[in-house]
């Protein structure tokens, strides 16, 4: 398959009309400016619709002016189910198909969201940037970094507005622990630590491999990666324990909270990273990548620390997940729920600055609903999403330099503006992305 891509699709044009939705992300009530006529809609398709991608369309049909057009899915059984879902929630049934080339096709489609596994982000972002189509995409952005290169330039060379499902860049209360961060209050920070301890995650036993079920396309789910034989824990959800689709919790979570550790530093270009971890929880389950990692990240001026676990709810400061802003003067702490700052102490056990208690998430409205909006409202105005494709594919770059860096079994040197590490050919294998026959990576 030649993805210069023009043979399977017809050019289309994008007809990009006013929509009512409101833009304020620090309010937690947001409500739509008006009524949306028939000629104001946005038709969105959806290709991958298992888990999260189905997840992100049911947060676009919450707004106004918002229509599905089109699902499509390699598993006919989740594509029939989804199908259903969908005339529940609108009273229309969608389009279906099983091959994303016919839905990215549609001439009315003005935005493709893509919900699939990691390893096959890279192929309908490109093509729909190269179809005039802007474009929600699960995180991580892709499976490697040379996809993450390929896919910014796509979204630059055609000026499509690409939002990645990094939602946390849209919540409000993230946003104030940042600029709480970059007030100074703190005093100088030397270290960052963000962390995952995913408790509800047990073994993955292993299984036996087995004929493909009906009303599965599994070459067409295995796409790019390497050919093996249908595996249950290969499929569906548990795609993301294994190299050739994902890279374990550290691409799951670590785009999520790396990207805040390094958003309140302003600083996001490494010199060095070391990781270390291994099959410590359930060292014989059928998982490929670490359940327990430890990772460092060295900076000019700080240090980095990503540690996650699996089995454990135990984290850090209490919590299961969160980032970690240790300064001078005291530490402020961010998760999902909300901040705090917890003062230091001098040598005589005098607080060094006034402590914050925690502030709680407004949860009237989720993070997802705040970034689907900031998406729309982008779409209207061409500005820049809260999560671009930029932040996207530099973040995904940082979780897989930790990867790499595990995986070599060394520190590693990274050289950003080579994109290549330093005198180090071995590491440099694992920045490229090896696609299977027919499939090649597209030429942007």
């Amino acid at each position: 398959m030649k993805t210069s891509r023009r043979s399977f699709i017809k050019k289309s044009a994008i007809s990009l009309t006013a929509m009512s939705i409101a833009s304020s992300l620090t309010k937690p009530v947001i409500a739509a400016a008006g009524p949306v006529s028939a000629n104001d809609k946005i038709l969105v398709g959806l290709i991958g619709c298992n888990g999260m991608g189905f997840v992100d369309l049911k947060s676009f049909l919450g707004q106004p002016g918002i229509e599905c057009a089109a699902i499509c899915d390699v598993d006919a059984n989740v594509l029939n189910k989804r199908a259903d879902e969908v005339l529940s929630i609108t009273g229309k049934k969608p389009r279906l198909f099983g091959d994303f080339r016919d839905l990215i096709g549609m001439k009315d489609i003005d935005v493709v969201l893509i919900g699939t596994p990691d390893h096959w982000h890279c192929l309908p972002m490109v093509y729909a940037c190269e179809e005039g189509k802007d474009v929600y995409v699960e995180k991580p952005l892709a499976n490697s970094i040379e996809e993450c290169n390929i896919m910014l330039k796509a979204a630059r060379k055609y000026n499509r507005v690409v939002q990645v499902g990094q939602w946390q860049r849209s919540d409000p209360h993230w946003k104030q622990a940042v600029d709480f961060v970059q007030s100074g209050k703190l005093g100088r920070i030397r270290t960052v630590k963000v962390w995952a301890y995913i408790g509800w995650k047990g073994e993955l036993p292993v299984l036996t491999d087995e004929p493909v079920p009906e009303g599965v396309n599994y070459d067409m789910w295995l796409g790019p990666a390497p050919a093996r034989p249908f595996n249950r824990n290969r499929f569906h959800f548990t795609f993301r324990w294994f190299w050739d689709y994902a890279g374990g919790l550290m691409t799951d979570w670590g785009v999520h909270l790396l990207d805040y550790g390094l958003y309140g530093m302003n600083i996001y270009v490494p010199k060095s990273v070391m990781s270390s971890g291994g099959k410590y929880a359930f060292p014989n389950d059928a998982m490929e990548t670490p359940d327990t990692q430890q990772t460092i990240y060295e900076f000019q001026n700080f240090g980095l620390i990503w540690d996650h676990t699996i089995g454990i709810y135990g984290g850090s400061y209490g919590r299961e997940h969160g980032v970690a802003y240790i300064g001078e003067f005291g530490t402020l702490v961010v998760d999902r729920n909300g901040w705090e700052v917890i003062p230091d102490n001098d040598v005589n056990g005098k607080p060094k600055m006034e402590g914050i208690p925690l502030k709680k998430r407004d949860n009237k409205i989720s993070g997802l609903d705040y970034h689907v909006m900031n998406f729309l409202e982008c779409i209207r105005t061409r500005k820049k999403s809260n999560a671009d494709v930029e932040i996207g594919a530099h973040i995904a770059k940082i979780a897989h330099l930790g990867n790499i860096a595990f995986r070599t079994g060394r520190k590693v040197f990274w050289d950003e503006v080579n994109n290549s590490f330093i005198n180090d050919p071995e590491a440099d294998k694992f920045i490229h992305a090896r696609y299977r026959a027919p499939w090649t990576l597209p030429v942007v």
